[in-house]
């Protein structure tokens, strides 16, 4: 990890021991909150108060910088139980036995690798298939109709989600097959390009064939830093985006989606989610508890089996929870608490370069293709929907994470053909940009997109379909400089 010389404040880094090693917290000292947001023209400090300025591999994993100090131990207990592996039950360790039966990771930090994000497994057999295991690429499964609140009906004997690993005495449901066609095309001044298009598959199922209408949905596991900004913009701000878009000329209509919150037990604004179909942190942590790893929590306390799967149903269940007062559960409330405060409190780091000459160029090359419509540059923060699993440091936050959260008709080439809630097959919501550019920094790669089809931001932009097509055309129609130069200003933020 290094931090940048030039902007450090003098104060010296905090060195915080905990169970899961030594990590370097609070590189910019505890700022006081301000009743107004401070001007920052430039979005350098994408998170107002909370920005860290740092790169490297540990770009990602760092505290908000105005994080009390008891809120900073909150975070290392959190962060233990985010990274460490959870194991089969029954165990010695209690405290993080329930692993299962049917999982793809051992712990969060094994999709969300250094708190960033994954990429599409390695394509190496003589028939262009992986045969990797998926880990940081899940395919959500469904079929026609919707569940009891609205979202997709699942798949009767998978279930909602494809796991390939499985405890002992338990099958594994199958693997994932990936293979890719090439679509060749070329820029205005007739540079060629390349594009992958992803072809998903089963193979070797363990409990039969899926039902004939399935449909599927690849994702791949998102960097997190800034979320709980992201759940502290106000909902009022994200409709704005919608009814400006819906007034102004030109196919641009984003649309809010409204889903199912476990935790709050009623519908919500969806936020977090490829297709916006999860609306609080709480809810994505723990279905991702539940779903990833097979540990059950409050709300999320039955297992993901179907039943059909009769060795899921019979395979035995953790004992932390119960051991505290919950029974039937894996995890209890706290621990889940301190993971979502965890994940909440993760900060963006600080742009680079924000006056860089080329830099500059590429954000007037952004506004002219109409990126900044959809990828809207900055909020003011004012609170999220649980302030006991938040900080009062991410409040009035003028922050900077380029986007409406709202759905976009993408396009037939990234359709999924998949409906969630209020989203159909067509449409995505509109990711944050903070961090784009210290990807590679932190997980060695620059896939981008959905399922990590892209293997950069100049590719993203050319899968751009639908409501962006006007946007791509614009991009095909620069020369090579402002191409360069509009890549360097979204990977400058």
């Amino acid at each position: 990890m290094q931090i940048s010389q030039a902007t450090r404040p003098r104060r010296a880094l905090r060195l915080v021991a905990a169970s899961v090693g030594v990590i370097a917290l609070g590189g910019l000292g505890l700022s006081a909150l301000t009743a107004a947001p401070q001007p920052d023209p430039l979005g350098e400090k994408t998170g107002g108060d909370t920005t860290v300025y740092a790169t490297g591999r540990n770009a990602f994993s760092f505290p908000a910088a105005n994080l009390p100090d008891d809120e900073r131990t909150r975070f290392v207990i959190g962060n233990s139980f985010f990274r460490r592996n959870w194991v089969e039950a029954p165990a010695s360790t209690k405290a993080r036995d329930g692993l299962g039966p049917h999982f793809i990771a051992r712990s969060c930090g094994g999709c969300h690798v250094q708190d960033g994000r994954g990429e599409p497994p390695a394509i190496f057999n003589r028939l262009g298939e992986t045969q990797d295991p998926t880990v940081a690429l899940l395919i959500r499964l469904s079929i026609p109709g919707t569940d009891a609140h609205g979202g997709p009906r699942h798949e009767p004997t998978y279930g909602d989600q494809f796991n390939n690993a499985a405890i002992q005495g338990v099958k594994p449901q199958g693997r994932v097959t990936l293979r890719y066609d090439t679509i060749q095309g070329k820029f205005a001044d007739g540079t060629p390009y390349a594009l992958q298009k992803p072809v998903y598959g089963f193979a070797d199922l363990g409990y039969g064939p899926m039902h004939p209408d399935v449909m599927l949905s690849p994702r791949i596991a998102p960097q997190i830093i800034g979320v709980g900004l992201l759940e502290a913009i106000a909902e009022a701000d994200i409709l704005a985006n919608a009814a400006d878009q819906a007034a102004a000329p030109g196919p641009i209509k984003g649309t809010p989606n409204l889903v199912w919150d476990a935790p709050s037990g009623r519908m919500m604004l969806g936020r977090f989610g490829w297709k916006a179909n999860v609306a609080t942190i709480a809810h994505q942590t723990g279905g991702a508890f539940l779903g990833d790893m097979g540990i059950t929590s409050r709300h999320f306390a039955n297992e993901a089996c179907t039943p059909t799967q009769n060795d899921c149903l019979a395979a035995p269940s953790g004992k932390s929870a119960a051991a505290q007062g919950q029974p039937g559960v894996e995890i209890d409330d706290k621990t889940l608490d301190d993971v979502i405060f965890y994940q909440a409190t993760l900060a963006p780091p600080a742009r680079r370069n924000p006056q860089d000459a080329q830099v500059l160029r590429g954000q007037a090359l952004f506004a002219q293709a109409q990126c900044a419509t959809c990828h809207r540059p900055s909020y003011v923060t004012q609170g999220g929907p649980f302030p006991h699993l938040t900080s009062k440091a991410l409040n009035g936050q003028r922050i900077w994470p380029y986007t409406d959260l709202l759905l976009h008709d993408m396009g037939e080439r990234l359709a999924d053909g998949r409906p969630d809630f209020g989203a159909n097959g067509r449409q995505w919501k509109t990711p944050p940009l903070w961090g784009t550019g210290l990807i590679k920094d932190v997980n060695g790669h620059t896939r981008l997109l959905h399922d990590g089809r892209a293997r950069g931001v100049l590719e993203a932009i050319l899968w751009h379909g639908g409501e962006a097509d006007a946007a791509r055309e614009e991009v095909l129609k620069m020369k090579k400089a402002d191409r360069e130069a509009l890549v360097k200003f979204v990977e400058s933020l």
